[in-house]
């Protein structure tokens, strides 16, 4: 019997990626003779090159034609599309290979946000993937979430000063909008407020916050933001003790590492159905409930359209230092 070559299609971003992973890894291991192709865009290539579950990766840049010409030499069998936008609709018309979409719940998210009507289902992402590859009868093996590292690619835990080389808790600032971040004074006052080694993590957007959180706390915070690559910050995430994160991708990765996971949810809300998937039980999510501005959007904003930020500036620290003490 001859391969057959499933194409599976997510373009972005780091934890939407990650969440696929269940479904990658259920298809080459529970359908016989899978080949894995993954299409997504160059700069998240990383994310899945290392993914042993994964036979080829196929990259979009400035010009889609150059990746259909590409997809279409390849003879695949099988569309698995979990984007579900015009990009990825452009390749199920130019391929014409049965395609198994996955439903975004655009409108049920609209009245969510708009209305504050719940009608989302009471599931996960991960297991509303899976749907879409449920045709080839691959089930749920209960596994969670992967994250591979390449050995060459991890941090160096010796370079740590050695106040951190024996155990530290990882502090996730990063966040794509501002509305998701929890703000600085909130970070400084937790950092503050334990003794423990923290290093802070995220990407050159948060450079700016880190020095300040950094210039407003003691020699127990290591700040490494903006300085590591995405494989090198993952690393330091497995091996830390604990996780504190907004709602972001290092967020995935350390629930694919099964981290105890303290989270901070702003404008976005875990009924979206993208909170840690299979966490550690030790896991907790700190948002605050019952505001009616609250979810005002399924991604973020640059500034709270409100002014007030209540979503994040009404979050209890003391409650984030508590579970802190707790863990560690």
């Amino acid at each position: 019997m001859g391969k057959i070559k499933y194409l599976i299609i997510r373009f972005s971003s780091i934890g939407d990626i990650v969440l696929t992973t269940p479904v990658i890894r259920g298809l080459k291991q529970q359908v016989d003779n899978a080949e894995i192709h993954y299409v997504t865009k160059n700069k998240h290539a990383s994310i899945v090159r290392s993914n042993p579950f994964i036979d080829k990766v196929h990259v979009l840049d400035e010009n889609i034609n150059d990746l259909l010409d590409e997809l279409e030499k390849e003879q695949l069998d099988y569309i698995i599309d979990l984007h579900q936008n015009f990009r990825s609709n452009r390749i199920k018309s130019r391929l014409k290979l049965p395609a198994f979409s996955f439903e975004k719940l655009n409108f049920k998210k609209f009245l969510m946000i708009q209305f504050k009507i719940n009608r989302l289902p009471e599931r996960h992402i991960v297991d509303r993937y899976l749907d879409t590859v449920s045709v080839f009868d691959v089930q749920n093996d209960e596994q969670g979430l992967d994250f591979f590292i390449p050995e060459k690619e991890q941090f160096d835990k010796n370079k740590l000063p050695k106040f951190f080389q024996k155990s530290f808790l990882v502090f996730v600032i990063a966040g794509t909008y501002f509305t998701k971040r929890l703000p600085v004074s909130k970070k400084v006052e937790i950092c503050n407020a334990v003794d423990f080694p923290i290093i802070l993590l995220g990407g050159q957007n948060e450079i700016h916050e880190a020095t300040e959180v950094d210039s407003e706390t003691g020699e127990n915070v290591l700040n490494l933001v903006g300085k590591l690559s995405l494989n090198e910050s993952a690393s330091l995430v497995r091996a830390a003790k604990l996780v504190l994160a907004n709602d972001t991708g290092l967020m995935h990765i350390a629930t694919a590492f099964k981290k105890k996971i303290l989270s901070f949810w702003g404008n976005t809300v875990p009924e979206f159905g993208m909170y840690p998937y299979q966490a550690h039980p030790d896991s907790k999510i700190i948002e605050v409930k019952d505001l009616k501005c609250r979810p005002c959007s399924k991604l973020g904003f640059d500034k709270c359209p409100k002014k007030h930020f209540n979503c994040m500036n009404q979050i209890e620290v003391q409650k984030a230092v508590q579970w802190i003490k707790e863990n560690y």
